[in-house]
């Protein structure tokens, strides 16, 4: 555990940047580079620090997010009742502590036989939704999205045959009708998919849960239609006007909506009784894994009383009354071919096993990672050793360990490369990092690559529809040679490359031309510089208000500042003192990339109220800003905003679809508003 808060803030902004560059790839464009398992240990890694320095949990912190940010290409929708995410449990001894805690919470509430009845199902590696039936009808359907938003895709969810468009059943039907559950995509029609896509010289779709978020979010359902998705039922939402609705148990619920024919994986769902019983249905579902015909990476377990669960109630992003136990990661032997070098954003030169080819977990593999040159070492992996690889749903596996048994001396040790495989120039190890770096920050084709969907992604500049794909082609077609290009790109030429349509062509232009005036945190983000996460950049641009006064600070002036640690402040000086990176700014200024001024606070009508001093906290869906805007207006006025209420919060802000938050700050008694009183204290309503 790190053991000073100055090294943990560091260490929690970079794991928050790391996630949330990881959640954009695998929920926006379904193309993880991490597995499940790595994400969840870093994952694991943010909370246990952030449990051991509360006072640096914010409220955009990972940790704090249910799902994926929504997609501007469809509309949103606002769910009634948050779609919470699951804690997890890897180990059965973190079952048994899963047990424990029920157990203690409930207290007298626990049966004679101190044995809790537990509904236990798999857990299906899919797509999240919510359907919602009006007397009878399927009138909407959407994704998870943030747990509190999710994305409109009714056209899309109507075009898959496991999904009732009408109730069918002999009692009368509900008013209202919330049904949740997974959209998925069979093994079988996955791999007949990607046949398909190979002969028609397309690329494939890396596992069944990509495929199935793909497909599910085309803007023309026609295509939707054409993909095998299927769906299974695994829980209810609001159901209104029917008095013959379930409200004893889950189990209860489940056999209700299979007889009203919604599709539920009923061989599997399983009432326990006792985490041994748990402990047990785990190992049966992992023993049986590989003849199921969908990928699954674990089970559910929920305590089947909806009372107990009523009792148990919610953290922030996940109710005390389920886990998600977790299969450990699959593995296979097969052989290692070559060793590759892929360079990333910052010039990191990270090496992966080229393998023959091996399923693993019903994907077939052909690459895995090494991660550093000590990793290499280390395991002492060579060209042409027999490894063990494991994946856990996962695209890139892990070398797990070299079989050397099998080595017959033929095999070659590999040597790192002194130079950049991408540009030629010199790659240096920084005293105390395990990870060499080119040192061409501005002209490395790699790193441009990066830099450029970095520069475009959500928490920088935000231009929609310029992706890896499109990048490339602007690269190839020689387009684009610095980041600063991207300012002088001309509609005419965006029309001559492969597939882009005229519209297209037009908006990507009109997008980019909007980034000139973006904030400067956003621009400081958007820079890439090692360390500096979206907090550190906004921490820069309130203390600089200028690029010119932080480009010229000292290495001493950047250490003084709160949250800018010495590894932070060196990054940053480094990073404004390479002539290359000088340059790149001087002609992103010259192609009307504002960024001498700061963009001022939101205006407020009339002088704003003095809130220091106090503490905010946000939660639900407002209206009129999102939480994150609504938190930068009190923090314009001075105030501190937190990720968690305590005694220490003045104020909560809550929005429909508030849960344990709102009850503890009652319970607290902290003093609760709505948006429409929020926004009227601070002079905007």
């Amino acid at each position: 555990m790190t053991d000073s808060v100055e090294h943990a803030h560091q260490h929690i902004a970079e794991l928050s940047d790391l996630l949330r560059s990881h959640n954009h790839r695998y929920y926006v464009l379904a193309n993880p580079e991490l597995s499940d398992f790595e994400y969840d240990q870093l994952l694991l890694e943010l909370e246990r620090l952030e449990a051991h320095f509360p006072q640096l949990l914010s409220v955009d912190s990972p940790s704090q997010k249910v799902g994926s940010p929504i997609s501007t290409r469809f509309a949103p929708y606002t769910h009634r009742l948050p779609m919470l995410s699951l804690a997890k449990a890897m180990t059965s001894p973190e079952v048994l502590d899963f047990d424990q805690r029920i157990l203690k919470q409930l207290d007298e509430l626990v049966p004679e036989d101190g044995r809790v009845e537990y509904i236990c199902e798999p857990k299906f590696d899919g797509l999240a939704v919510e359907l919602i039936y009006e007397n009878g009808l399927l009138v909407s359907a959407s994704t998870r999205g943030d747990g509190v938003t999710g994305e409109e895709i009714t056209p899309n969810v109507k075009t898959i045959g496991a999904i009732p468009l009408s109730i069918r059943s002999d009692a009368p039907c509900p008013g209202l009708l919330e049904v949740r559950g997974e959209v998925y995509m069979p093994l079988a029609g996955f791999a007949r998919m990607n046949e398909q896509r190979q002969a028609d010289g397309l690329e494939l779709y890396k596992n069944p849960r990509n495929a199935a978020s793909g497909s599910l979010r085309q803007l023309d359902s026609a295509i939707t239609a054409k993909r095998p998705l299927s769906f299974y039922a695994y829980a209810l939402g609001v159901v209104e006007g029917h008095h013959g609705a379930p409200v004893a148990s889950h189990m209860a619920a489940m056999q209700w909506l299979k007889s009203m024919r919604f599709p539920v994986y009923s061989d599997w769902i399983r009432v326990l009784r006792g985490a041994d019983a748990l402990i047990d249905y785990w190992q049966e579902l992992l023993n049986a894994r590989p003849q199921l015909p969908m990928e699954i990476d674990g089970v559910v377990v929920k305590v089947n009383s909806y009372a107990l669960q009523r009792t148990l109630g919610q953290v922030s992003r996940s109710p005390r009354w389920a886990v998600a136990v977790k299969f450990p990661p699959e593995q296979q032997h097969t052989r290692v071919n070559d060793i590759l070098i892929t360079v990333g954003r910052t010039g990191a030169l990270t090496p992966s096993a080229d393998l023959a080819p091996v399923l693993v977990g019903g994907v077939t593999v052909s690459r895995a990672m090494l991660h550093n040159e000590d990793e290499i070492r280390r395991k002492d992996v060579r060209v042409g050793d027999w490894v063990v690889v494991q994946r856990a749903g996962d695209v890139i596996p892990e070398v797990v360990k070299v079989m050397t048994e099998k080595r017959s001396g033929a095999e070659l040790p590999y040597c790192f490369p002194t130079h950049c495989p991408e540009c030629g120039a010199v790659a240096i190890r920084p005293e105390g990092e395990a990870v060499k770096r080119c040192t061409n920050a501005t002209s490395c084709p790699a790193q441009i690559r990066e830099a450029i969907i970095h520069w475009a992604s959500r928490d920088a500049m935000d231009i929609d529809g310029l992706g890896d794909k499109l990048v490339d082609q602007l690269i190839n077609a020689g387009y684009i040679h610095t980041l600063a290009d991207l300012y002088i790109l001309t509609y005419e030429q965006l029309v001559k490359l492969d597939r882009f349509a005229h519209k297209s062509a037009q908006n990507l232009v009109d997008a980019i031309a909007v980034t000139r005036t973006k904030a400067l945190p956003k621009l400081l983000f958007g820079l890439g510089i090692r360390l500096v996460g979206v907090h550190v950049a906004e921490v820069l641009a309130n203390h600089f208000r200028n690029m010119d006064a932080l480009r010229a600070a000292t290495l001493e002036e950047l250490q003084q500042i709160d949250a800018v640690g010495p590894k932070v402040a060196e990054s940053v000086s480094h990073y404004f003192a390479d002539p290359s990176v000088q340059q790149m700014l001087v002609q992103l200024n010259e192609r009307g990339v504002l960024f001498e001024v700061m963009a001022e606070a939101p205006a407020l009508s009339g002088d704003g109220p003095d809130l220091s001093g106090t503490v905010w906290v946000f939660t639900g869906a407002l209206e009129k800003n999102s939480r994150s805007d609504a938190g930068a207006l009190v923090k314009a006025l001075g105030a501190k905003v937190t990720g968690s209420v305590s005694k220490k919060t003045t104020y909560l802000v809550a929005g429909p679809g508030a849960g344990s938050k709102l009850t503890k700050a009652q319970d607290l008694g902290v003093e609760i508003m709505d948006e429409a009183t929020f926004l009227k204290m601070i002079n905007l309503g």
